[in-house]
């Protein structure tokens, strides 16, 4: 039967202790207005309120990106890649394969591959059967292929991609060393002339500086404020 495409919830675990953090701290403060210790007087009501919207707010705002604003900053990241339709694509930290998928749907005779290691931390449902049948629902799965890989150690031989895609991943890699490693393997499977397009609300400046150190030209695009956390663009390209 048909189905329709499912791409999940980023970082549902933030999301969950949120709210619950949110729910406690407006529970305590509407049963108990203020609490005496000694010959202390802590006013509960309505400070705590405020706390709960500030743990709230920003969990429905997450919430809000992962089943709308996705969307958009999808189709916003792939706009920077000058598209024939013979490309060969690279998604790093494809999750469910939302860029995967939404870039298959821009080729016809090319050909779109997406890595993960699949952290259930990251995504909600985040495994291969799920990103499978993304690609189903989405029509593409003959244009598109699925590898376990780590983006600090590629299988891929040089110049193998036209366009690398990677959003919302490699601020995963806790250690600077292991973020650089990957950006080394993104440059070093690159097609002389291919385009880099990453998306984060992380170490962007030191992407950038990665990548111009290993001889690219690079674009910082502006915050989008649509998104939350509010995300930037980086567009890197290899001139030869």
């Amino acid at each position: 039967m048909p189905h329709r495409p499912d791409y999940g919830v980023d970082a549902p675990n933030v999301i969950r202790n949120l709210i619950l953090i949110g729910i406690g701290f407006a529970v305590v403060c509407l049963i108990w207005h203020r609490v005496t210790v000694g010959a202390i007087t802590f006013i509960l009501f309505p400070g705590l309120l405020f706390s709960a919207a500030f743990c709230i707010a920003p969990a429905l705002l997450m919430l809000l990106y992962a089943k709308v604003g996705k969307f958009r900053h999808r189709d916003r990241i792939l706009s920077y890649v000058p598209w024939r339709g013979d490309e060969q694509v690279l998604d790093v930290g494809t999750g469910r394969g939302l860029l995967l998928a939404g870039a298959a749907k821009r080729l016809t005779t090319g050909h779109a591959i997406g890595i993960d290691v699949w952290n259930a931390e990251d995504l909600s449902g985040n495994n291969e059967q799920n990103l499978l049948s993304n690609l189903d629902a989405e029509g593409v799965r003959a244009k598109a292929e699925v590898l376990n890989q780590n983006a600090r150690k590629m299988s891929f031989p040089d110049a193998t991609f036209d366009a690398v895609l990677s959003n919302l991943c490699l601020h995963n890699i806790y250690e600077k060393p292991g973020r650089l490693e990957a950006c080394k393997e993104i440059v070093r499977v690159l097609k002389p002339t291919g385009v880099i397009v990453i998306s984060d609300f992380r170490h962007i400046a030191e992407y950038r500086r990665n990548f111009e150190q290993l001889g690219l030209q690079v674009i910082s695009q502006p915050l989008n404020w649509d998104t939350f956390p509010p995300l930037r663009i980086l567009v890197a390209r290899k001139t030869r």
